[in-house]
């Protein structure tokens, strides 16, 4: 005889009706984890190769999306990120600063070609000095803390 469960819908309503209110718990063992999360996740960067190297990787990704589906990504954009979108961006100043600085200095260092009329091929060669810089500067940045 199988195990006796609660429906799916009593389930669902308890987690409901508690769980909104734990943010005080999340608050408690989320707050200065921090140390602890970046030694896990750097050890894991092993498991984290043999992960994303596995041979079926590419089905279980495609699956998980298909599971996932269109519906749901759209229901929560709705349902949850417009809701959060203004405040993740203000949250999120320092980080933006922090992060697009070391670009915005790379690129301010860079003396470009002389432009030349419009539609000149001589143009992309502007366009290719930028992108070799950035794409140099982000593999700098990445391999920074390894």
């Amino acid at each position: 005889m199988g195990i006796k469960v609660k429906s799916v819908t009593e389930v669902l309503a308890k987690w409901l009706d508690v769980t909104p209110g734990r943010a005080s718990y999340y608050e408690a063992g989320a707050a200065g984890a921090g140390a602890d999360w970046e030694k896990g996740a750097a050890d894991a960067a092993g498991a984290y190769k043999a992960g994303i190297s596995a041979a079926n990787i590419e089905q279980l990704f495609k699956g998980g999306i298909k599971r996932a589906g269109a519906g749901k990504y759209e229901r929560k954009v709705k349902d949850v990120g417009v809701a959060r979108f203004s405040q993740g961006v203000s949250a999120a100043g320092p980080d933006f600063a922090a992060g697009v600085t070391p670009f915005l200095d790379e690129i301010s260092k860079l003396t470009l070609p002389a432009r030349q009329p419009r539609g000149s091929e001589a143009n992309y060669a502007r366009v290719r000095d930028i992108g070799v810089a950035l794409h140099k500067k982000r593999l700098a940045l990445r391999a920074a803390g390894a």
